[in-house]
């Protein structure tokens, strides 16, 4: 009974938090009489998004798919990146640098070089998306990687531990809750990069689909095309933390969480 009510209890909050939100959103529209193509009431926009549902569930399909293979693709690259970083101090000098000159880039900028390079295909918003993601999975492994105290690594060469023991038994679990915290940042980070490569040369997906509601000043489906973004953001994201339970089941941080919602 107390883990359903410290679920409820988390649910209730932010489920009370939007509605107080979409009340007062609704309330003022309506009493200050403001025209449908400035701000939509959000009855306007749930009606809009209930008769465009199949519309929308394509669009955040094609979204979605690409903000999750650029994700995986960070990680499959951003945390062997990490790995080589903290192992080799060259290669720290010679890539950290570069990795903060790459965030300088503005991706919105390189998106129609992109679309030149590799056509108008899925490549380049997965590559755009990827470029955002990349940044804070390699920077949140190096942070948990080099945070392991001296003590235990001590520990693992007294119980006769060889450096890839070492790093497989000691460094890399110690780092996990650093990288969970990199990943939960990076998926939001991959969906706005897949908007974002959208913008240029899409035919689908929820940034196309902003881009088409602008053109045509349908300012209901440009919020109702803002809202999925929403919501698959944060279904994205939980599952990000899903994952986190699931493999830190004995981190501080989820005995705290569940403390947060008593």
């Amino acid at each position: 009974m107390a883990r359903w009510r410290e679920a409820l209890i988390g649910v209730a909050y932010p489920v009370g938090a939007v509605a107080a939100l979409l009340i007062a959103w609704e309330a003022v529209v309506r009493i200050q009489r403001i025209p449908l193509f400035l701000v939509p009431p959000p009855s306007a926009v749930f009606e809009r998004a209930v008769r465009e549902l199949p519309l929308l569930a394509g669009h955040v399909w094609t979204t979605g798919y690409e903000a999750v293979i650029a994700f995986l693709l960070s990680l499959a690259i951003g945390v062997p990146t990490a790995v080589l970083i903290v192992s080799f101090r060259p290669v720290e000098r010679a890539a950290y640098p570069l990795l903060v000159a790459s965030q300088a880039i503005p991706k919105v900028a390189i998106a129609p070089l992109l679309v030149i390079w590799f056509g108008f295909g899925l490549a380049p918003k997965i590559l755009v998306a990827f470029l955002i993601a990349f940044f804070p999975i390699v920077v949140s492994t190096v942070v948990g990687l080099k945070s392991l105290p001296p003590e235990m690594m001590h520990l693992g060469r007294s119980m006769g531990l060889g450096p890839v023991e070492t790093f497989l038994k000691i460094r890399l679990p110690h780092s996990l809750p650093s990288l969970f915290g990199g990943m939960q940042v990076a998926i939001s980070l991959a969906l706005v990069g897949a908007i974002v490569g959208e913008f240029t040369g899409a035919s689908s997906g929820l940034g196309y689909l902003l881009i088409a509601a602008i053109g045509t000043l349908d300012t209901v489906m440009m919020f109702a095309g803002v809202m999925a973004s929403i919501v698959l953001g944060v279904g994205l994201f939980y599952i990000v933390i899903l994952l986190e339970r699931l493999a830190l089941p004995w981190h501080v941080s989820q005995h705290l969480q569940a403390g947060a919602g008593t």
